[in-house]
């Protein structure tokens, strides 16, 4: 993760909360402390990026209290308490309010560091939800989110708007990284339900006691008695979104085709799965139930990956890593006939994520002087393990991509000057606007 999420240590014991960060650090997290109740509660903001770990026995406001501040001010973030031998009761009230998890001293750092990167999970998730609410707000946003030219996008836009119109329950499938989360709020976004409550969870954050309770309840507790329903109802008339829906035990599976039994047709929820399970030799189809598959796939959209969408590969890094260069400060990297090659190639097992994260570091390069983006990409698919095959392409399309792609870049830089790219790139006019023409550039994209 290039962006590693903050863990929050609330203890009035010095040792303890040195010895918390600095495992927690070892284990990659970034980690802040604070000796008091009262003095998180003054610096932590109401959309804290991070999640909360708090000791409840404190002088002063105790962690119970803290728990219910935390939780009025934002019911999705994830508090884990600290609890001395004896006081197991006391964390019971704890999880009945909202707490994420608890630990009872002595505890396990390994069991503690397990049930942060839980709590980070299900953070990050709640985090990128609602920017995504906010960002596919409106039709014109989804589109200019969904980036791509190929004939996949192009299908993928086209289902889109029809699936969105449906009442029927969707499975959405795709490997790792293909924005399955994205087309999941776009779905809600363009069809009937969009003014109502798009709610999601990861259901591999969670164990399965916790999932049960968040899904169905019983969840009572601070942050208002809406905020606190079961999502069932929270989701009512609306969306519920069930990411990473394979994990689901047996006895969820069972409720959850009760609940959608239950409801008749149409439905008045509806649900998305989401589907990340893509090992060899296993399919949805092997870990859920039969007549939930079916319910759930009713209708489905299988994303596709990143290798299999030709042009879009150079289009999308070029976005990012001018994306990157305007944060940064600092000019993009200028790609060679070589390295466009190379990501034209790359089996890309990370998707459209991994082209983001190579993305951010070819500009970090590019701003030292130093580095490939050849080194990165072979950085990348080493530690990736054994990676999916690509297909390999007739020489033509290689070139037509980097083609436009030079074009493409050319006229930014020159913020649609025609003689200065013609003068750059050697072209006369009625070869460039051929050019443009036959990749479907206008001039006025860029002045």
């Amino acid at each position: 993760m290039t962006r590693t999420m903050k863990v929050a240590i609330v203890d009035d014991e010095q040792d303890m909360r040195q010895s918390i960060s600095q495992w927690l650090a070892l284990s990659g997290f970034e980690t802040e402390t604070y000796a008091s109740a009262e003095e998180a509660l003054r610096n932590l903001p109401a959309d804290f990026p991070g999640v909360v770990i708090s000791d409840i026995k404190m002088p002063g406001m105790d962690g119970m209290v803290l728990l219910k501040r935390l939780l009025s001010a934002d019911s999705s973030l994830p508090v884990i308490m600290i609890t001395g031998h004896g006081d197991v009761p006391i964390a019971v009230e704890a999880m009945r309010i909202g707490a994420f998890d608890f630990l009872e001293k002595p505890f396990n750092p390994d069991r503690m560091t397990e049930l942060a990167k839980r709590a980070v999970q299900a953070r990050r998730l709640t985090l990128e939800n609602r920017a995504l609410r906010q960002e596919l707000a409106a039709g014109p946003v989804l589109m200019r989110k969904l980036v791509g030219a190929s004939a996949q996008m192009e299908r993928l836009r086209e289902d889109i708007l029809d699936l969105g119109q449906a009442d029927g329950h969707v499975l959405i499938d795709g490997e790792t990284g293909t924005g399955k989360t994205l087309v999941a709020h776009a779905l809600h976004a363009v069809g009937p339900r969009a003014g109502r409550r798009f709610v999601s969870i990861s259901c591999a954050a969670h164990d399965a006691d916790r999932l049960a309770a968040r899904l169905f309840g019983p969840v009572d507790g601070a942050g208002g008695a809406e905020a606190r329903l079961p999502l069932v109802e929270e989701a009512r008339g609306g969306t519920l979104c069930l990411e990473d829906v394979e994990a689901l035990s047996q006895s969820l599976q069972a409720r959850l085709l009760t609940f959608i039994n239950d409801q008749g047709s149409p439905a008045e929820t509806r649900i998305i799965a989401i589907c990340n399970t893509h090992e060899q030799d296993r399919t949805l189809e092997d870990v859920l139930r039969p007549d939930l598959y079916f319910r759930l796939a009713a209708l489905k959209i299988t994303l596709p990956p990143l290798r299999a969408r030709g042009e879009d590969i150079l289009s999308l890094f070029t976005a990012y890593s001018e994306q990157f260069a305007e944060e940064y400060g600092c000019e993009p990297p200028q790609v060679t006939a070589q390295e466009a090659a190379q990501l034209l190639q790359a089996p890309w097992p990370g998707n459209v994520r991994q082209l983001i994260n190579i993305a951010e570091r070819a500009v970090l390069q590019n701003r030292r002087g130093s580095g490939s983006i050849a080194s990165l990409l072979m950085a990348d698919n080493e530690a990736a393990g054994p990676a999916m095959t690509t297909e390999g392409k007739p020489l033509k399309e290689y070139v037509e991509a980097f083609e436009k792609m030079l074009i493409d870049n050319t006229m930014r830089r020159h913020r649609g000057s025609i003689v200065a790219v013609m003068e750059e790139l050697c072209l006369p006019r009625r070869t460039l606007n051929e050019k443009m023409a036959k990749y479907g550039l206008s001039r006025s994209e860029y002045t």
